[in-house]
């Protein structure tokens, strides 16, 4: 008998362990928080109007996104010009960084070293791209970053492919370009 015990408190205590499960929770207090119901996209109403994709509340901004306060027009193109200066100290500027991104977006059109013959100036595909030494453009920081914002002519807007950082940094190696074209 003692030892149909002993038996049977074993069962127990493996029973009892083999079932314990620490990685989940044993009791769910409000199960409909971990198990929610499964809405189609686009499949029943859930908001009054009707509508499920839903735009932003006027005055949002998205994460990451920084606005920018100057106009796109050419009284903004002269006043970035004049007052915008880089936010990079001389240690956060990374030319190379700024390489691989001009190289990217900037040097398709503008070429590599920023004279204005890059591949689809060369197969006539785009035509009147100045040089960044030309002396009638005289281009500083603002007036890149601007341009790199809003696009000028006939170049579209950067704003979204470059974040604020990444702008800065093509700007400061398009800077570079242009004090080697100087030389």
């Amino acid at each position: 008998m003692k030892s149909l015990i002993k038996i049977l408190v074993i069962a127990v205590v493996f029973v009892a362990v083999s079932c314990n499960k620490s990685t989940a929770p044993n009791y769910q207090f409000m199960p409909n928080m971990y198990e929610s119901a499964g809405y189609e996209t686009y499949g029943e109403a859930a908001f009054p109007n009707g509508v499920e994709a839903q735009l932003p509340v006027d005055g949002s901004i998205p994460r990451g996104y920084v606005p920018f306060d100057i106009e796109n027009s050419t009284a903004g193109y002269e006043l970035a010009k004049a007052t915008l200066m880089t936010p990079l100290d001389s240690t956060q500027v990374d030319l190379n960084r700024g390489k691989e991104l001009y190289d990217i977006y900037c040097g398709i059109c503008h070429g590599n070293k920023g004279k204005g013959q890059g591949n689809l100036v060369k197969r006539e595909k785009i035509l009147g791209i100045p040089s960044y030494d030309d002396a009638g453009r005289a281009i500083n920081a603002g007036s890149i970053y601007h341009t790199i914002y809003y696009g000028k002519n006939a170049m579209g807007s950067y704003a979204n492919q470059l974040n604020e950082e990444e702008r800065w940094q093509v700007v400061s190696y398009v800077l570079k370009l242009k004090a080697d074209l100087e030389k």
